[in-house]
């Protein structure tokens, strides 16, 4: 494989990392712990097959995605905001709802308990692919990506860059920058540091601090919900627990950057480089078991080496008074 093909898969694994991460930065800058980043992807991937299924686009999948996540973040936020619910319990209970909740529609939706079929999804060719034209021959991989053989140098080029067609991988790119512009260079980025630093300093100078918080979470969910989006519409198909724990490993990028949006971005591309290494190594000599465990393996000594010293906003996981 080149090494234009190996960065375009890089790029394509991080895409979902991406927006969960921009999402929890959101949040937990807000005060908010992010724990629910793996249920609001899971809910946006079958949100998102079924708006696609039934309505034969891709774009009206992405934005019943966007609603689902929408909605559980709502959920969430109207349990640990306006109930001041323990947040953590919360972000255990909004997960195995999505679970339960996938789980169960996606048999009733398509009588299926595994997985749905196939769904109009973004082509490879830039334009929209139905489930009649997808091709059969490519060869699923983790993390949302297909790996076909290039005839050549030029080839394997021109493959690699008609890979990164699909428009919600440049969406997830600009998703960091964006946060991180909403983050320093926004009113609202400021009430967000806010709330989440010293919320009773920024109610007393008259910042609505609960609507901060809603507003934040609630964008958290619909960010994470186009990285399960992404999952379900590149693979042209919602799987049961088809994110397999990337929102928790979105989390860990967001704690490795030390709740810094383009820090955090960075951590997703350390983490999407590992996952490429998995792919790379499956069929060697290594033992499939030790393969498989390199990208939560990475995650672990990453936040070994960081949590210690890292300083979360320092209203984190605490109700408002």
């Amino acid at each position: 494989m080149s090494i234009l093909a190996i960065l375009a898969q890089i790029i394509r694994i991080a895409v979902p990392y991406l927006f969960a991460a921009s999402g929890g930065v959101v949040a937990e800058r807000a005060g908010v712990v992010s724990l629910t980043l793996e249920g609001f992807m899971l809910t946006g991937a079958f949100s998102a097959a079924l708006g696609s299924y039934y309505s034969g686009s891709p774009w009206i999948g992405v934005l019943a995605g966007v609603a689902g996540g929408l909605l559980f973040g709502l959920l969430h936020a109207v349990a640990s905001v306006r109930y001041k619910a323990d947040q953590i319990v919360v972000g255990i209970a909004v997960n195995l709802l999505a679970v339960g909740l996938t789980r169960f529609f996606l048999r009733f939706a398509f009588d299926s308990s595994s997985n749905s079929p196939r769904v109009p999804g973004f082509g490879a060719a830039g334009g929209v692919s139905t489930a009649s034209t997808v091709a059969s021959a490519a060869a699923p991989s983790v993390g949302g990506t297909t790996t076909t053989a290039a005839p050549g140098a030029a080839g394997g080029g021109l493959s690699a860059l008609g890979s990164l067609s699909n428009p919600l991988i440049w969406l997830g790119l600009l998703a960091i920058p964006v946060v991180a512009f909403l983050v320093y260079r926004t009113a609202f980025g400021l009430r967000l540091r806010a709330a989440g630093e010293k919320p009773e300093a920024a109610a007393s100078l008259g910042a609505p601090v609960a609507r901060v918080r809603y507003g934040a979470v609630a964008l958290s969910g619909v960010l994470a919900a186009l990285g399960g989006a992404y999952l379900a519409l590149d693979q042209h198909q919602f799987t049961d627990q088809m994110t397999a724990g990337r929102g928790f490993i979105a989390l860990a990028a967001v704690i490795f950057g030390r709740w810094d949006p383009l820090r955090a971005g960075i951590a997703c591309f350390l983490f999407a480089a590992a996952e490429t290494l998995q792919i790379q190594l499956q069929g060697s000599s290594v033992p499939s078991q030790f393969v498989e465990m390199i990208p939560y393996a990475l995650t672990i000594v990453a936040l070994a080496g960081v949590v210690g010293r890292a300083v979360p906003p320092a209203a984190l996981g605490k109700a408002e008074a």
